[in-house]
Protein backbone atom coordinates (compact mmCIF):
# COMPACT_ATOMS: atom_id res chain seq x y z
CA UNK A 1 0.00 0.00 0.00
CA UNK A 2 0.96 3.53 -0.36
CA UNK A 3 1.95 5.65 2.05
CA UNK A 4 -0.74 7.05 4.41
CA UNK A 5 -1.47 10.01 7.06
CA UNK A 6 -2.52 8.85 10.02
CA UNK A 7 -5.00 11.09 12.39
CA UNK A 8 -6.02 9.73 15.77
CA UNK A 9 -8.14 11.79 17.95
CA UNK A 10 -10.38 11.28 21.56
CA UNK A 11 -13.99 12.05 21.16
CA UNK A 12 -16.32 11.74 24.65
CA UNK A 13 -19.87 9.84 23.72
CA UNK A 14 -22.17 10.86 26.70
CA UNK A 15 -25.00 8.93 27.26
CA UNK A 16 -28.40 9.81 27.61
CA UNK A 17 -28.52 8.14 30.98
CA UNK A 18 -26.02 6.38 33.49
CA UNK A 19 -26.21 2.63 32.64
CA UNK A 20 -25.10 0.50 35.21
CA UNK A 21 -23.73 -3.42 34.88
CA UNK A 22 -21.99 -5.34 37.81
CA UNK A 23 -19.23 -3.00 39.57
CA UNK A 24 -19.59 0.11 36.63
CA UNK A 25 -22.21 2.80 36.19
CA UNK A 26 -21.11 4.54 33.06
CA UNK A 27 -22.47 8.48 32.06
CA UNK A 28 -19.97 8.78 29.38
CA UNK A 29 -17.12 7.20 27.29
CA UNK A 30 -13.97 8.50 25.48
CA UNK A 31 -13.53 6.96 21.98
CA UNK A 32 -10.22 7.13 19.50
CA UNK A 33 -11.30 7.61 16.03
CA UNK A 34 -8.78 7.14 13.49
CA UNK A 35 -9.04 8.21 9.80
CA UNK A 36 -6.47 7.03 7.06
CA UNK A 37 -6.02 9.15 4.25
CA UNK A 38 -4.13 8.37 1.16
CA UNK A 39 -4.16 11.80 -0.54
CA UNK A 40 -7.63 10.65 -2.32
CA UNK A 41 -9.38 8.88 0.28
CA UNK A 42 -10.43 9.36 3.93
CA UNK A 43 -11.49 6.20 5.63
CA UNK A 44 -12.24 5.77 9.44
CA UNK A 45 -12.42 3.62 12.34
CA UNK A 46 -13.80 3.96 16.09
CA UNK A 47 -12.35 2.49 19.42
CA UNK A 48 -13.93 2.32 22.16
CA UNK A 49 -11.45 0.68 24.14
CA UNK A 50 -11.99 -1.83 27.22
CA UNK A 51 -12.49 -0.49 30.24
CA UNK A 52 -11.88 -3.88 32.55
CA UNK A 53 -8.65 -4.23 31.17
CA UNK A 54 -7.41 -0.72 31.32
CA UNK A 55 -8.04 -0.14 27.81
CA UNK A 56 -9.00 3.72 28.06
CA UNK A 57 -8.26 6.58 25.28
CA UNK A 58 -5.13 7.51 26.50
CA UNK A 59 -3.74 3.54 25.91
CA UNK A 60 -5.29 3.26 22.35
CA UNK A 61 -3.44 6.47 21.61
CA UNK A 62 -0.55 5.68 22.84
CA UNK A 63 -0.76 2.32 21.26
CA UNK A 64 -1.69 4.10 17.85
CA UNK A 65 1.31 6.11 18.20
CA UNK A 66 3.78 3.27 18.79
CA UNK A 67 2.53 1.73 15.65
CA UNK A 68 2.27 4.99 13.55
CA UNK A 69 5.52 4.78 11.43
CA UNK A 70 4.54 1.29 9.85
CA UNK A 71 0.96 2.17 9.32
CA UNK A 72 2.05 5.49 7.24
CA UNK A 73 4.71 3.28 5.59
CA UNK A 74 1.52 1.44 4.15
CA UNK A 75 0.78 -1.53 6.45
CA UNK A 76 -1.45 -3.69 5.99
CA UNK A 77 -4.35 -5.83 7.66
CA UNK A 78 -2.80 -8.83 8.53
CA UNK A 79 0.60 -6.91 9.57
CA UNK A 80 -1.12 -4.88 11.73
CA UNK A 81 -2.57 -7.88 13.83
CA UNK A 82 1.50 -9.03 14.50
CA UNK A 83 2.20 -5.35 14.75
CA UNK A 84 0.09 -3.33 17.65
CA UNK A 85 -1.47 -5.25 20.39
CA UNK A 86 -5.65 -6.39 20.54
CA UNK A 87 -7.39 -3.23 21.87
CA UNK A 88 -9.54 -0.54 20.93
CA UNK A 89 -6.10 1.51 19.31
CA UNK A 90 -6.06 -1.71 16.72
CA UNK A 91 -9.70 -2.02 16.52
CA UNK A 92 -9.60 1.73 14.83
CA UNK A 93 -6.85 1.26 12.57
CA UNK A 94 -8.17 -1.71 11.35
CA UNK A 95 -11.40 -0.80 10.45
CA UNK A 96 -9.86 2.45 8.72
CA UNK A 97 -8.05 0.43 6.83
CA UNK A 98 -11.06 -1.92 6.18
CA UNK A 99 -12.76 1.05 4.34
CA UNK A 100 -9.61 2.46 3.24
CA UNK A 101 -9.53 -1.01 1.09
CA UNK A 102 -13.56 -0.85 0.14
CA UNK A 103 -12.76 2.76 -1.31
CA UNK A 104 -9.95 1.37 -3.19
CA UNK A 105 -11.33 -1.34 -4.60
CA UNK A 106 -14.80 0.19 -5.48
CA UNK A 107 -16.21 -2.33 -3.88
CA UNK A 108 -17.75 -2.60 0.05
CA UNK A 109 -16.22 -4.23 2.87
CA UNK A 110 -18.79 -6.83 3.29
CA UNK A 111 -17.65 -7.90 -0.36
CA UNK A 112 -13.64 -7.70 0.52
CA UNK A 113 -14.94 -10.38 3.51
CA UNK A 114 -16.13 -12.61 1.00
CA UNK A 115 -19.65 -12.36 2.29
CA UNK A 116 -23.61 -12.10 0.66
CA UNK A 117 -25.20 -8.71 0.75
CA UNK A 118 -25.91 -7.86 4.35
CA UNK A 119 -29.37 -7.71 5.48
CA UNK A 120 -31.14 -6.62 8.08
CA UNK A 121 -30.13 -8.11 11.78
CA UNK A 122 -32.16 -8.97 14.89
CA UNK A 123 -30.77 -7.38 18.04
CA UNK A 124 -30.57 -7.56 21.50
CA UNK A 125 -31.76 -4.66 23.15
CA UNK A 126 -30.43 -4.00 26.88
CA UNK A 127 -32.01 -2.77 29.94
CA UNK A 128 -29.27 -1.44 33.02
CA UNK A 129 -29.32 -2.83 36.37
CA UNK A 130 -32.09 -1.39 38.28
CA UNK A 131 -35.33 -2.79 40.36
CA UNK A 132 -37.26 -5.22 39.08
CA UNK A 133 -40.17 -2.52 38.95
CA UNK A 134 -38.12 0.16 36.90
CA UNK A 135 -36.72 -3.25 34.29
CA UNK A 136 -39.65 -4.28 34.00
CA UNK A 137 -40.85 -0.81 32.45
CA UNK A 138 -37.71 -0.88 30.35
CA UNK A 139 -39.25 -3.94 28.93
CA UNK A 140 -42.03 -2.83 28.23
CA UNK A 141 -40.98 -0.17 26.80
CA UNK A 142 -38.92 -2.06 24.50
CA UNK A 143 -42.06 -2.18 22.35
CA UNK A 144 -40.56 -2.73 18.94
CA UNK A 145 -37.75 -5.50 20.35
CA UNK A 146 -38.06 -9.37 19.74
CA UNK A 147 -34.84 -9.20 22.15
CA UNK A 148 -33.85 -8.30 25.31
CA UNK A 149 -31.00 -8.46 27.31
CA UNK A 150 -30.63 -7.36 31.19
CA UNK A 151 -27.59 -6.61 32.75
CA UNK A 152 -27.22 -8.26 36.22
CA UNK A 153 -25.31 -7.33 39.30
CA UNK A 154 -24.40 -10.84 41.07
CA UNK A 155 -26.87 -10.09 43.96
CA UNK A 156 -28.87 -13.73 43.01
CA UNK A 157 -32.18 -12.89 44.75
CA UNK A 158 -32.34 -9.60 43.22
CA UNK A 159 -31.45 -10.38 40.02
CA UNK A 160 -33.95 -13.47 40.35
CA UNK A 161 -36.64 -10.99 40.92
CA UNK A 162 -35.57 -8.97 38.49
CA UNK A 163 -35.29 -11.41 35.38
CA UNK A 164 -39.34 -12.67 36.54
CA UNK A 165 -40.40 -9.30 36.37
CA UNK A 166 -38.96 -8.97 32.83
CA UNK A 167 -39.98 -11.52 31.92
CA UNK A 168 -43.83 -10.95 33.49
CA UNK A 169 -43.80 -7.66 31.14
CA UNK A 170 -42.67 -9.25 28.02
CA UNK A 171 -43.51 -12.93 27.60
CA UNK A 172 -43.47 -12.67 23.93
CA UNK A 173 -39.41 -11.55 23.58
CA UNK A 174 -36.46 -13.76 23.72
CA UNK A 175 -34.43 -12.94 26.54
CA UNK A 176 -30.32 -13.45 27.80
CA UNK A 177 -28.86 -11.79 30.77
CA UNK A 178 -25.20 -10.74 31.62
CA UNK A 179 -23.73 -11.49 34.43
CA UNK A 180 -20.89 -9.23 33.97
CA UNK A 181 -18.68 -11.50 35.91
CA UNK A 182 -20.37 -10.54 39.42
CA UNK A 183 -21.38 -14.51 40.26
CA UNK A 184 -19.66 -16.97 42.67
CA UNK A 185 -19.81 -21.14 41.02
CA UNK A 186 -21.49 -22.22 44.05
CA UNK A 187 -24.67 -19.85 42.87
CA UNK A 188 -24.36 -21.06 39.43
CA UNK A 189 -26.84 -23.73 40.12
CA UNK A 190 -29.93 -21.95 41.55
CA UNK A 191 -29.22 -18.95 39.24
CA UNK A 192 -29.41 -20.89 36.07
CA UNK A 193 -32.29 -23.16 37.48
CA UNK A 194 -34.49 -19.54 37.71
CA UNK A 195 -33.55 -18.44 34.66
CA UNK A 196 -34.25 -21.67 32.95
CA UNK A 197 -37.61 -21.24 35.03
CA UNK A 198 -38.56 -17.76 33.65
CA UNK A 199 -37.44 -19.04 29.51
CA UNK A 200 -34.12 -17.39 29.41
CA UNK A 201 -31.85 -18.07 26.54
CA UNK A 202 -28.11 -16.94 27.16
CA UNK A 203 -26.43 -16.45 30.22
CA UNK A 204 -23.50 -14.34 29.54
CA UNK A 205 -20.04 -14.18 31.82
CA UNK A 206 -21.34 -15.34 34.80
CA UNK A 207 -18.07 -16.26 36.73
CA UNK A 208 -15.11 -13.77 36.93
CA UNK A 209 -12.19 -13.79 34.48
CA UNK A 210 -9.95 -16.24 35.21
CA UNK A 211 -12.00 -18.56 36.60
CA UNK A 212 -13.00 -20.46 33.29
CA UNK A 213 -12.19 -23.65 34.77
CA UNK A 214 -14.44 -23.27 37.29
CA UNK A 215 -17.42 -23.89 34.52
CA UNK A 216 -15.74 -27.42 33.64
CA UNK A 217 -18.14 -29.91 33.99
CA UNK A 218 -20.69 -27.45 35.16
CA UNK A 219 -24.57 -28.12 33.14
CA UNK A 220 -25.95 -25.68 32.70
CA UNK A 221 -29.76 -25.59 31.51
CA UNK A 222 -29.43 -22.99 29.33
CA UNK A 223 -26.21 -21.72 27.00
CA UNK A 224 -23.65 -19.82 28.18
CA UNK A 225 -21.68 -17.58 26.56
CA UNK A 226 -18.08 -16.33 27.17
CA UNK A 227 -17.30 -12.55 26.75
CA UNK A 228 -15.05 -10.96 29.31
CA UNK A 229 -12.65 -14.78 29.40
CA UNK A 230 -12.72 -14.43 25.00
CA UNK A 231 -10.70 -11.42 24.37
CA UNK A 232 -8.65 -12.65 20.87
CA UNK A 233 -8.20 -15.83 18.52
CA UNK A 234 -6.02 -17.51 21.10
CA UNK A 235 -8.95 -17.96 23.70
CA UNK A 236 -11.35 -19.48 21.37
CA UNK A 237 -9.98 -23.04 21.73
CA UNK A 238 -10.27 -22.87 25.74
CA UNK A 239 -13.97 -22.24 25.44
CA UNK A 240 -14.59 -25.65 24.75
CA UNK A 241 -15.82 -27.50 27.86
CA UNK A 242 -16.70 -24.14 29.19
CA UNK A 243 -18.97 -22.20 27.03
CA UNK A 244 -21.43 -22.55 24.52
CA UNK A 245 -21.02 -19.42 22.36
CA UNK A 246 -18.39 -16.92 22.74
CA UNK A 247 -19.22 -13.05 22.21
CA UNK A 248 -17.14 -10.96 19.87
CA UNK A 249 -16.24 -7.44 20.35
CA UNK A 250 -13.93 -5.70 18.07
CA UNK A 251 -12.59 -3.66 20.26
CA UNK A 252 -11.35 -6.77 22.80
CA UNK A 253 -10.59 -8.33 19.52
CA UNK A 254 -8.48 -5.78 17.43
CA UNK A 255 -10.96 -5.25 15.00
CA UNK A 256 -12.75 -7.08 12.15
CA UNK A 257 -9.97 -8.70 10.97
CA UNK A 258 -10.10 -10.57 13.90
CA UNK A 259 -12.99 -10.90 14.51
CA UNK A 260 -13.25 -12.96 11.32
CA UNK A 261 -10.75 -15.42 12.19
CA UNK A 262 -12.48 -15.74 15.57
CA UNK A 263 -16.09 -16.42 14.26
CA UNK A 264 -15.03 -18.74 11.69
CA UNK A 265 -12.64 -20.95 14.53
CA UNK A 266 -15.57 -20.74 16.38
CA UNK A 267 -17.63 -22.93 13.72
CA UNK A 268 -15.20 -25.04 13.18
CA UNK A 269 -15.30 -25.98 16.62
CA UNK A 270 -19.26 -26.17 17.00
CA UNK A 271 -19.42 -22.81 19.51
CA UNK A 272 -21.93 -20.76 18.87
CA UNK A 273 -21.46 -16.82 17.77
CA UNK A 274 -22.35 -13.71 18.97
CA UNK A 275 -21.57 -9.87 18.42
CA UNK A 276 -21.42 -7.78 20.86
CA UNK A 277 -20.29 -3.71 21.50
CA UNK A 278 -18.46 -1.47 23.84
CA UNK A 279 -19.94 1.82 24.22
CA UNK A 280 -20.12 3.74 20.53
CA UNK A 281 -21.61 4.90 18.17
CA UNK A 282 -22.41 3.94 14.43
CA UNK A 283 -18.85 4.16 13.25
CA UNK A 284 -18.24 1.73 15.78
CA UNK A 285 -21.42 -0.14 15.18
CA UNK A 286 -21.16 -0.09 11.18
CA UNK A 287 -18.10 -3.10 11.26
CA UNK A 288 -19.57 -5.03 13.99
CA UNK A 289 -22.99 -5.29 11.53
CA UNK A 290 -20.50 -7.05 8.90
CA UNK A 291 -19.70 -9.59 11.13
CA UNK A 292 -23.20 -9.77 12.63
CA UNK A 293 -24.06 -11.17 9.09
CA UNK A 294 -22.31 -14.62 10.28
CA UNK A 295 -23.49 -14.88 13.92
CA UNK A 296 -26.11 -16.58 16.15
CA UNK A 297 -26.94 -13.96 18.39
CA UNK A 298 -26.20 -10.20 17.51
CA UNK A 299 -26.30 -7.62 20.63
CA UNK A 300 -25.37 -4.15 18.46
CA UNK A 301 -27.53 -1.60 20.48
CA UNK A 302 -24.74 0.58 22.03
CA UNK A 303 -25.80 4.12 19.84
CA UNK A 304 -29.64 3.75 21.49
CA UNK A 305 -27.77 4.89 24.45
CA UNK A 306 -25.94 7.53 23.40
CA UNK A 307 -27.32 11.16 23.94
CA UNK A 308 -26.28 12.17 20.14
CA UNK A 309 -25.36 9.92 17.56
CA UNK A 310 -23.05 10.60 14.26
CA UNK A 311 -24.76 11.41 10.53
CA UNK A 312 -25.50 9.15 9.16
CA UNK A 313 -25.77 5.98 11.65
CA UNK A 314 -27.18 2.61 11.48
CA UNK A 315 -31.12 2.31 11.45
CA UNK A 316 -33.16 0.52 14.35
CA UNK A 317 -36.76 -0.48 13.19
CA UNK A 318 -38.80 -3.22 14.78
CA UNK A 319 -36.39 -4.69 16.43
CA UNK A 320 -33.45 -4.66 13.92
CA UNK A 321 -30.41 -2.86 12.80
CA UNK A 322 -29.57 -2.36 9.32
CA UNK A 323 -26.61 -0.05 8.13
CA UNK A 324 -25.84 0.90 4.77
CA UNK A 325 -22.80 1.66 2.54
CA UNK A 326 -22.73 5.21 3.55
CA UNK A 327 -22.17 4.94 7.52
CA UNK A 328 -19.14 3.24 6.90
CA UNK A 329 -17.20 0.62 4.60
CA UNK A 330 -19.57 1.27 1.25
CA UNK A 331 -16.24 1.87 -0.89
CA UNK A 332 -17.07 4.54 -2.76
CA UNK A 333 -13.57 6.20 -3.35
CA UNK A 334 -10.70 6.63 -5.47
CA UNK A 335 -8.52 3.78 -6.56
CA UNK A 336 -4.75 3.45 -6.36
Amino acid sequence: MPRLSLHAVTEQVRLAKPFRISGHVFDHSDVVVVTLSNGGNEARGEGGGVYYLGDNAAHMQAAIEAARPAIEAGIGRDELRALMPAGGGRNAVDCALWELEAMQAGAAAWQLAGQAEPKPLRTTFTLGADTPEVMAQGARDYADAKSIKCKLTGDLALDIERVQAIRAARPDAWLGVDGNQGFKRSELETLTKALAAADVSLLEQPLARGSEADLEGFDSPIPVAGDESILTLDDVAGALGRFDVINIKLDKCGGLTEGLLMAAEARRLGLGVMVGNMIGTSLAMAPAYVLGQGCDIVDLDGPTFLAEDRRPSVRYHDGMISSGPEVWGGGRGTAG
